[in-house]
């Protein structure tokens, strides 16, 4: 766990939390996640997570690794972590694709990373908010991941424009409009990605719909629709769809 998450009950939602439960088959209230701290660790366990260690910066909120994600994890976290759950924590890192690199390499294969940041409305709250474009270019295209959820999802259960699932814009080869999509408040990008043994951390990540467009033309770089990958299949002349 990144950052040491809190687990606080929002007395307006309260039903909501029994209806979670219920419909997920899991014979609980909401009190029996709570621990005295206010923190989540009896939530995760009790959710099936098993124990979960928590990492920061510094330990001041008790966490058990420390590690700055502006730098490479050292060796002994690399292939070390069954899970790794992003609360709201990558969205405070300054070198967001050392952070996410880093999270890449302390996956086990097989591993999940589960994250949820600020996709709209979190004005002033960390230094980015993040485009479900850097979903499917980092960790599908760029890292040979599997995407198994990405979406929106509105802080107020209430709000009107619910969960909005996004796919991966290079199906269409055009960008992912979100106008009328989401709403103006606080709303996470809610993603689940798988690291496999085919997974690789890329040389390179270009955004799908630009690299459509310079398909065929003078670049200063490669992209993946031509040459070599670093994981050595030759993609030849294929578009965006492939």
């Amino acid at each position: 766990m990144l950052g040491r998450q809190k687990f606080p009950i929002q007395t307006r939602h309260r039903a909501l939390y029994e209806k979670s439960l219920t419909d997920h088959g899991i014979e609980a209230r909401r009190f029996d996640f709570l621990q005295e701290d206010g923190y989540a660790e009896t939530l995760m366990e009790k959710l099936g997570f098993g124990a979960i260690e928590t990492m920061d910066f510094s330990d001041y909120e008790g966490a058990s690794l420390l590690h700055d994600l502006n730098k490479r994890p050292k060796k002994s976290l690399e292939n070390k972590f069954d899970l790794i759950f992003d609360g709201g924590t990558v969205e405070h890192v300054f070198n967001v694709p050392m952070a996410l690199e880093g999270l890449f390499r302390m996956l086990k294969p097989g591993g999940r990373l589960i994250s949820a940041n600020g996709l709209n409305g979190w004005y002033g709250h960390g230094m980015y908010q993040f485009n479900p474009e850097l979903v499917w270019t980092f960790w599908k295209r760029a890292c040979n991941c599997n995407v198994i959820d990405c979406r929106a999802i509105p802080v107020e259960p209430d709000d009107g424009f619910g969960h909005v699932a996004f796919d991966d814009p290079a199906d269409s080869g055009v960008r992912l409009r979100l106008k009328n999509q989401i709403g103006p408040g606080r709303t996470y990008l809610y993603y689940e990605i798988e690291k496999t043994e085919d997974s690789h951390l890329p040389d390179f990540a270009l955004q799908s719909d630009y690299e459509t467009r310079w398909n065929g033309a003078e670049n200063a770089g490669m992209t993946r629709l031509d040459g070599e990958t670093q994981a050595g299949g030759s993609l030849g002349n294929t578009d965006a769809r492939s």
